[in-house]
Formats: C-alpha cells, sequence, structure tokens
C-alpha cells in the first residue's frame, strides 16, 4: 500500500554518507573521532571497484557487505535487509518490501512517504544518469570536493522523515580539501586536466614502469597521507552535520570502493582486481 503525501508518517531520516574512493586503512589511521560516535568502525567489502556501479549496488539497498564463511547468501541478504527496519525505525522492513522495482529511493518515497534527496560530487553520478530514480531532489554540486556546502544545503521536515544519499568527493583523487588551489593539487600526466569529467578517466590500472609517467613510491606515500587527511577534515564536517539534522535520524558513514596507492603496482580503483580496491570503513548509527 502506498502512502498518502498528506499522511503523518513515521520514520527515522536516514542518511548515507558516502567517501568516495576512501579505503579502510586510511580511514582507520584517520581516528576520526565524531564520526566513531556513531558506533564501532568496521571493514566491509565493496561490491564493485568503480563508483558507478557501486552506487548502483546501495542504492538497490545493498550496503558493503562483511565476508562471512558457512552462510547462503540469500541468508546473508535477508538479514542485512532487516536492518533496514533499525535504519528507518520501521518495523517489517526486508528484501520482498523493495519489490519489484529494487531501488530504494524509490521505495522510501512511494511506500513510506519520504522526501528523498542525493547531492552528489562525482560527474559519473550527473543527474542524467539511470541513478537518478526516485529521488525528489538530485544534484550534481558545484564542486568535485566540498561536503560542507551539501550539508548547508539539507533541510528536514516534520511531518515526513527525509532520505539524504551524499557522494562525497574529498577522499577521491587528487584528495583536495575546498579551500587547496587547483594548481597545488598533485597531477597525474595526460589526464588531470579533465576534471569535469573526473571519475571518466581517473580510475587508475597497473602503473608502467616509465618512472616519468606516473607516481613514484614517496609520492604514492603523500597520496595516501593526502586521503587521511581528508577524512580528518570530512570528520570536522561531520560535527556540523550532526548539528543540524533532528535527533530521529539514523547515518550510515561508508565507501563506494577502495584505492590502490602503488601496492602491487597499481594506482588507483575501477579495472583493478585487488583487496585493497574493496575494502572499506564501515560506521552507522542513531544519534541520541
Amino acid at each position: 500500500m502506498k502512502a498518502s503525501p498528506s499522511s503523518k508518517f513515521k520514520g527515522n531520516n536516514y542518511i548515507q554518507v558516502i567517501f568516495d574512493s576512501c579505503r579502510f586503512d586510511t580511514f582507520a589511521t584517520a581516528r576520526p573521532k565524531t564520526i566513531r560516535k556513531l558506533g564501532d568502525l568496521e571493514q566491509r567489502w565493496s561490491y564493485a571497484s568503480w563508483t558507478a556501479p557501486s552506487h548502483y549496488n546501495l542504492l538497490t539497498g545493498l550496503l558493503p557487505h562483511t565476508s562471512p564463511t558457512r552462510v547462503f547468501a540469500s541468508e546473508y541478504y535477508k538479514h542485512d535487509f532487516l536492518r533496514f527496519s533499525d535504519r528507518l525505525g520501521i518495523e517489517g522492513i526486508g528484501f520482498k518490501s523493495l519489490i519489484p522495482k529494487l531501488y530504494f529511493p524509490s521505495f522510501l518515497k512511494e511506500n513510506l512517504g519520504y522526501r528523498t534527496h542525493a547531492m552528489v560530487s562525482l560527474p559519473v553520478l550527473n543527474p542524467r544518469t539511470v541513478l537518478n530514480n526516485g529521488f525528489d531532489t538530485y544534484r550534481l554540486m558545484e564542486h568535485h570536493n566540498d561536503m560542507r556546502a551539501m550539508v548547508q544545503e539539507m533541510h528536514f521536515q516534520e511531518d515526513r522523515p527525509s532520505y539524504y544519499l551524499l557522494n562525497v568527493g574529498e577522499t577521491h583523487y587528487p584528495y583536495a580539501l575546498p579551500d587547496e588551489p587547483p594548481e597545488d593539487w598533485p597531477r597525474i600526466s595526460g589526464v588531470h586536466g579533465v576534471f569535469k569529467h573526473l571519475d571518466d578517466h581517473i580510475v587508475g590500472g597497473k602503473l608502467p614502469r616509465s618512472k616519468e609517467r606516473f607516481f613514484n613510491r614517496n609520492q604514492m606515500r603523500m597520496l595516501k597521507d593526502r586521503q587521511v587527511t581528508a577524512v580528518k577534515h570530512l570528520d570536522r564536517v561531520v560535527e556540523e552535520l550532526f548539528d543540524i539534522v533532528p535527533k530521529n535520524t539514523y547515518i550510515t558513514i561508508t565507501a563506494d570502493h577502495g584505492e590502490l596507492f602503488g601496492e602491487s603496482g597499481y594506482f588507483g580503483h575501477g579495472p583493478i582486481f585487488h583487496k585493497k580496491v574493496f575494502e572499506v570503513p564501515f560506521v552507522e548509527g542513531k544519534l541520541r
């Protein structure tokens, strides 16, 4: 039964914050204090190694997974989808609830009366993609690395809950904070001028033997440190998020995939099969 827009709705506001390209160990190294107020930090695994397919999975309700042994996949999915009852504060939410569309924003909007919003940083997720389905508002932000601008535009209604998807780009290459001039960003030869197509081109791969074209070991270490610094910055922005959301708000903070910083000769993400590109942080909980 679909909810009427004029009804009084029950349920938590729900926010999914996706730190794009943020691998688990850089998040753990940053030791974010504010984010950890939500709950324990878990190491989980992304279903995909690139931004677009990973976000599709996220929006079907498949959050990054654990890797249990001696468990049938169907049983894992059943258990995982039941967690949405806690996240939404509504009993009886499960896999069957999302059938037939299997698209989380549409389910929230059409069946539970949520206001649904997305703010994304990466152009590959722009509003003309298939991901823009079931959202009341869906916006590609002006800058790829400014979560604070997203927080400043968030609003909540008293008579119906809200769902927000925030794709946050500070942790994506070039791991730049909003106040850092572009001329100071690290550069990859041949691709650094295409930021309007950011994740179309900078998705990584096997590093060539030439030392001139890609970063050396020290530069790779510097890039990883930049991602750690980005997480520390975002922890302060999340504190601002906590200040504006209503008390009945559940927040999940995770990543769409990880990143390679020279391990096994790889950089970045995308066409890479390596555990570090699938390892992601996962923290969630309800604000008291």
